[in-house]
């Protein structure tokens, strides 16, 4: 049993991989541990437009709401608002949002098997085990996409991402704009605490950090209420791992650790490289060579298209280690002036930052603020 592409995992980047490589005439296969598609769920579901438009679904079934903007809320008490006033991001089911994905890819004629977990791989050859017994399956290329904890990473011996943070968040039920995010940069100091308004009367709380998440979020959470359903944890690798192809293997999304270090969404990103791995797939196939010299062309792809900003974003993160409850304050207060909040509304981007991060630091009242923290080298950059 051979395929052109073997696909390991069936999240969201796996999908676009698999529907793309069968869209250019490949046989695929998709493997997915788990025995639903979507679950367990270990996502805040908070998609920029473009985010949701990337996954290229039919319908909005897995949209739960839509936000304008976001509420920005120091440890001090000090607010900043930032309304677009309109669109600017959807809160969605990821259950359904992965399954509409998975029955996309399988409708372009990708197979999917579940209940099946690759744990080796030999040359050209995945061995699984699950729903069908222990299985040797040969493919041309393979597309990691299996998480932050992904299995072909491991087995590749490649260098992994630089950074992992814990994540905790629960639903429950509480009252909340629902046009607007709220973020709560001091809640963890090495990453923020964010409360999502997930329809009438419900919010998703969560947080992600370094260093005592479960201590910290009980204290956090307890703000908004105790009633607490759909209790999740998660992992949230940042960094790019430093090569992202070897031995017939391309890794994407969460695997290569292409989750945004500024918010830690990861749907964006992850599709994208998914779309340029089933490009250089097909190529390879297509050439019938599979050595890195061609794989090297998917890193090149996903560099031009993405990696600066994840390269800014990754800057941002270190620098944010260094700020404290004052630091995060002061900014705040500083951002809050009307022509700033213009400024972010106007070129604000969840999934690509740099422009905007660029026009903050021309203003003189921001740069003297964030100067002492830039020795990260954010502004060798610009």
């Amino acid at each position: 049993m051979k395929y052109d592409v073997i696909v390991a995992g069936a999240g969201p980047a796996g999908s676009a991989a698999a529907r793309e490589c069968a869209h250019l005439g490949l046989s695929v296969l998709c493997l997915e541990e788990h025995g639903t598609i979507g679950y367990p769920v270990q996502c805040a579901g908070l998609l920029s437009n473009a985010a949701f438009f990337e996954c290229r679904v039919l319908s909005e079934r897995s949209v739960f709401n839509k936000v304008t903007g976001a509420r920005v809320i120091s440890g001090a008490g000090s607010e900043l608002l930032i309304d677009a006033k309109k669109t600017m991001g959807v809160v969605v089911d990821r259950g359904t949002l992965d399954r509409e994905m998975a029955e996309a890819a399988a409708d372009a004629g990708a197979e999917f098997r579940l209940r099946t977990a690759l744990y080796d791989v030999r040359k050209n050859v995945v061995l699984t085990r699950g729903v069908n017994g222990h299985e040797e399956i040969g493919f041309d290329i393979l597309i990691a996409a299996d998480g932050p904890r992904s299995t072909v990473a491991r087995l590749s011996g490649l260098e992994r991402a630089q950074t992992y943070l814990a994540g905790i968040q629960v639903d429950m039920p509480g009252v909340c704009d629902p046009r607007y995010v709220r973020i709560y940069p001091d809640a963890s100091p090495e990453f923020f605490g964010w409360v999502i308004p997930t329809g009438p009367g419900r919010i998703r709380v969560g947080m992600c950090g370094r260093s005592q998440v479960k201590e910290r979020f009980s204290l956090f959470a307890r703000k908004f209420g105790t009633s607490m359903t759909q209790f999740v944890t998660g992992t949230l690798p940042l960094g790019v791992m430093k090569r992202t192809y070897k031995d017939r293997t391309l890794f994407v999304g969460d695997a290569a650790g292409f989750p945004k270090p500024t918010s830690g969404g990861g749907i964006y990103t992850g599709v994208r490289s998914a779309r340029h791995a089933a490009a250089v797939a097909a190529h390879a196939c297509e050439q019938g060579r599979y050595d890195d010299t061609v794989l090297a062309g998917y890193e090149r792809l996903w560099q031009e298209d993405f990696g600066r900003e994840l390269e800014i974003g990754y800057r941002l993160f270190e620098m944010r280690q260094k700020m404290s409850v004052d630091d995060t304050d002061a900014l705040v207060r500083a951002l809050n002036t009307p022509s700033i909040v213009r400024t972010i509304e106007e070129y604000g981007d969840m999934d690509r930052p740099g422009a905007m991060i660029k026009k903050l630091l021309l203003n003189p009242a921001i740069l003297r603020l964030v100067r002492p923290l830039m020795q990260a080298g954010l502004h060798s950059l610009f």
